[in-house]
């Protein structure tokens, strides 16, 4: 590897974490909740999740599987929602129910295959491949991030939790992306090999969460709407910029 990719790489890591800091901040631009209000945020996050979990993360893992592994399509994907949904079932038991530490590592979870995945785009650009694809990535991921970063910490303010706490927890959510990329530049070979796997533990992490956490809090109409509008802005913005 060399120093240019490295620098693309972490330039690449550092925007996508950025914009998950930017979400994150929305949480200081709006006012204490009404009750409409603290119905459409978990709705909207669960919406997010919803198609993050889809788009990002199930399709991507199923296409790899297909092209790549020798196994069924099917077999990573499903393997991998029912260990990530069985990890956070765990973590739930041990954390006794901390709704802001399910919805944290689950978000955490998800921003960690992003991570790499932007990393192993620059390194597969160092093989020949053009980099601005690996730019393309980044900017697409980066700009997924925005939503998810207010998916943390939006709903963690409706629930109690003082603005800049509920800021720390949503931006401390995407810094896992920059360590993750680094760490796919320097064994791309072997991480791309797994990808599947992560890719899908994280999207069933982030489904348990979305069903047992953010989907019983959207009540009512009011909730209904905000994760259609969250499903259909994480949709787009995956199809759009893919």
């Amino acid at each position: 590897m060399n120093t240019s990719t490295f620098l693309w790489a972490l330039g690449g890591t550092q925007f996508i974490f950025f914009m998950t800091v930017l979400g994150a901040a929305l949480v200081f631009f709006f006012r204490d909740s009404t009750p409409g209000f603290q119905a459409a945020l978990p709705g909207f996050a669960g919406g997010v999740m919803t198609a993050a979990s889809v788009w990002s993360l199930l399709l991507p893992a199923i296409e790899q599987s297909a092209a790549e592994s020798g196994l069924p399509a099917w077999l990573p994907a499903a393997a991998g929602v029912l260990l990530g949904a069985g990890f956070l079932t765990a973590a739930d038991a041990l954390q006794r129910g901390a709704k802001e530490g399910m919805l944290f590592t689950a978000i955490t979870l998800h921003n960690i295959p992003e991570g790499m995945a932007v990393g192993l785009a620059f390194a597969l650009a160092e093989e020949g491949e053009l980099p601005a694809a690996a730019l393309t990535l980044a900017l697409g991921i980066g700009v997924q991030n925005f939503p998810e970063g207010a998916a943390v910490s939006l709903p963690l303010r409706q629930r109690g939790m003082g603005r800049g706490r509920a800021f720390l927890w949503g931006a401390a959510s995407g810094a896992v992306e920059p360590v993750f990329g680094l760490l796919a530049v320097f064994a791309a070979a072997l991480v791309h090999s797994v990808m599947p796997w992560l890719l899908s533990f994280s999207a069933g992490a982030m489904l348990y969460v979305t069903a047992h956490e953010l989907c019983p809090e959207a009540r009512g109409r009011i909730g209904a709407i905000g994760y259609i509008a969250g499903f259909t802005l994480m949709m787009a913005l995956d199809v759009a910029l893919g």
